[in-house]
């Protein structure tokens, strides 16, 4: 389900040789765990691993969204990324071993559409 409940993230860190106190156990889970659901989501971790952006990633991150948002209706849609990337370019397809469609599935799978509307707003972005 792409989250970690609090046992998980605890096994995870010890996993990786980190023993912490259950104090610090609940301080680190509750930094991550920004909605407060009681799960650390792969959003939220990578947040909580980059930070916020800084003025310069921001204005990169949205000068990409304006590209790919190619009505300027503050939405980007399968039809605005259509049009902004060619999947018969991909060397998979050139090579046969995938298809344009199943590229370009694979390429739609790297936004995160939070609420599953087919749509990737600004926030989500």
């Amino acid at each position: 389900n792409n989250k970690v409940d609090r046992q998980e993230f605890a096994t995870g860190l010890t996993e990786c040789g980190v023993s912490l106190t259950k104090q610090e156990l609940d301080a680190i889970f509750n930094y991550f765990d920004k909605n407060k659901d009681g799960c650390v989501d792969f959003e939220e971790f990578l947040t909580g691993i980059r930070g916020k952006p800084n003025a310069r990633r921001q204005a990169m991150i949205d000068k990409a969204f304006l590209k790919f948002d190619r009505d300027g209706n503050g939405v980007v849609d399968v039809n605005d990324i259509r049009g902004v990337y060619n999947a018969s370019l991909h060397p998979k397809v050139r090579k046969g071993q995938m298809t344009e469609q199943e590229v370009f599935e694979e390429f739609l799978s790297n936004f995160n559409d939070r609420n599953n509307n087919g749509k990737i707003e600004r926030p989500e972005f």
